[in-house]
């Protein structure tokens, strides 16, 4: 009995002190664990931190403010473009931003449930939101003055947010589309391809067959997105749309009517539409929209430098809702937009049916020659080996345009990308052949079979068919 007594009374405070070095080590982690809030020389204060968002997925981000700013203030989160998406490519609008008094929250974008080839953007507004409440918590940040600042694909993402949350006290957008993903991008790459030297012919097939075709088989990913009844949601929420002047990635003029008339429809009596002068897509300074004027390198590129006046428009916007002063809705006069969106329609079956059927009707010769099936003719031969191959290089020539973006059509000779130059001279020979195999048929009139029926058939047919879809698919021209 006394040893076990000693044993037990001896442990006790051997617990005890096991217990407060635990407590000591546990609250030493979680001090060096903690966010770490330093000043730098620019007079703002940067704090790393970490949050969870959609899913639970651990997002990190730096949330900058002004040294010595009085009072709780507004805070804004910045929700980016497409792509990877570092917080770095957003650093020169985080500084603006929080000089001007705005606590910012600059995030990594998320690597996981989103990429280019699926994206969501209701997980991406999901993420937004988790960035929203973070601000809230702070300190220095009135919780009823936190909203979302949207960059491009953020143009769609951050209304989205919006309508899913009372908590969002504000929505300003750059670049923002006020079309469906594919119909953007259509526009997009004709754009480009206009500025690349690409005749009209061409730039009509990106963004009319070869749209509805990526459309129809679903390759496109959210193609049908459309921002348009989120927008309508927003009739509470002051909204303040910017576009650079010489945007060349979403229709300037067009998505500045849209965002204002939908907005109007719902009633929203703030939403301000405004232009940045010598601004590209991103608002940063620009020529042309093509290139970029100074700012940092981001992926070995110039980002350009925030154009003049972009910052003040948004910092003097923010600050006036968040004194309770929102802007009256208004529209500054939209620039010229060089070329107009072409709509893609929604069910265009055909624009897969109809190659589909050609390249059937082509590869039935071939397969029916191994079978040795009906007679063989040179002529008919070449007119199914050709065929196949024009109806493959026109499809795949504009498809490769929106997989690698207008590069692909380079070079550009006498408005054409070369390739298309190839699928073009194809299409010729195809007409050449079917001419000559038609002639050939006529002086050697094989025996009516079933066999010579079945071989004959298919390709002729899909000779007949191959000129109005050439026409169709701008082959031809």
């Amino acid at each position: 009995m006394d040893a076990v007594l000693l044993s037990a009374t001896s442990a006790s405070p051997i617990r005890a002190v096991l217990a407060v070095l635990s407590g000591a080590l546990a609250g030493a982690l979680l001090l060096l664990a903690a966010p770490v809030a330093y000043a730098t020389g620019d007079g703002l204060v940067r704090q790393e931190v970490a949050f969870r968002g959609g899913g639970g997925l651990v997002l990190h981000g730096t949330v900058l403010s002004k040294a010595g700013a009085p009072g709780p203030g507004p805070g804004i989160v910045l929700v980016g473009g497409s792509g990877a998406g570092p917080r770095e490519e957003y650093r020169q609008e985080a500084e603006a931003f929080a000089q001007a008094g705005i606590t910012t929250l600059a995030y990594d974008k998320r690597t996981v449930g989103y990429s280019r080839l699926q994206p969501d953007f209701g997980l991406l507004a999901d993420d937004a939101l988790a960035g929203v409440r973070l601000l809230q918590s702070r300190s220095g940040v009135n919780p009823r003055q936190v909203g979302l600042w949207g960059f491009s694909e953020g143009g769609w993402v951050a209304p989205l947010a919006a309508s899913r949350s009372a908590d969002v006290g504000f929505v300003v957008t750059i670049g923002g589309s006020g079309y469906d993903p594919l119909r953007t991008q259509a526009w997009n790459l004709t754009t480009h391809l206009r500025h690349q030297g690409a005749g009209g012919p061409f730039r009509r097939t990106v963004a009319g067959p070869t749209a509805q075709f990526l459309g129809a088989t679903g390759l496109f990913p959210a193609a049908g997105y459309d921002p348009v009844p989120v927008l309508k949601q927003l009739h509470r929420t002051p909204v303040l749309a910017l576009w650079g002047e010489h945007d060349t990635q979403v229709p300037p003029q067009e998505s500045a009517r849209i965002f204002r008339e939908t907005l109007a429809r719902a009633d929203n009596r703030h939403a301000v539409i405004r232009f940045v002068a010598g601004g590209a897509h991103n608002g940063h300074r620009t020529t042309d929209g093509f290139d970029r004027i100074g700012g940092p390198l981001f992926h070995g590129k110039k980002l350009g430098e925030l154009a003049p006046g972009y910052a003040q428009t948004t910092t003097s916007w923010v600050r006036a809702v968040a004194a309770g002063h929102p802007p009256a809705s208004s529209a500054t006069p939209a620039p010229g937009q060089a070329l107009v969106t072409t709509p893609i329609p929604g069910h265009a079956w055909y624009a897969w049916l109809a190659p589909a059927l050609l390249l059937l009707g082509f590869a039935t010769y071939p397969v029916s020659a191994l079978l040795r099936r009906g007679p063989i003719l040179r002529p008919v031969r070449w007119l199914a080996g050709l065929g196949l191959l024009a109806v493959v290089t026109a499809v795949a020539c504009p498809l490769a345009v929106f997989v690698a973006g207008d590069s692909a059509a380079a070079p550009v000779v006498w408005g054409r990308p070369a390739v298309w130059l190839v699928a073009q001279g194809f299409a010729v020979a195809v007409v050449v052949s079917a001419c000559v195999s038609t002639a050939a048929l006529w002086r050697r009139r094989p025996t009516p079979s079933w066999a010579a029926w079945l071989r004959l058939a298919p390709v002729g047919m899909a000779a007949v068919g191959f000129v109005p879809w050439a026409v169709w698919w701008g082959v031809t021209a």
